[in-house]
């Protein structure tokens, strides 16, 4: 599970504020699981005028025109 820290739900259960108050602090959520299965994500609160404009910029990579007609024929009233 990708570097995401992880903790069992009775563990979770016990310290329950502990964790909520670590999520706020370190802004890293942790994946709550049940039997080894992952069950939840805590994660910190981001309201919606929080997440700046352009933040996935770096993940997203245009191939070519996305624009232009890509010359392929189709027909739409096709059926399958």
């Amino acid at each position: 599970m990708e570097n995401k820290r992880t903790m069992g739900a009775g563990e979770f259960k016990a310290k329950c504020l502990k964790v909520l108050d670590e999520v706020l602090e370190t802004r890293k959520p942790i994946v709550i699981t049940k039997h080894g299965k992952p069950v939840a994500t805590v994660s910190p609160y981001v309201a919606a005028g929080d997440i700046p404009i352009g933040c996935m910029k770096a993940g997203v990579t245009v191939l070519g025109d996305i624009v232009a007609p890509s010359g392929d024929e189709w027909d739409a009233e096709r059926k399958t």
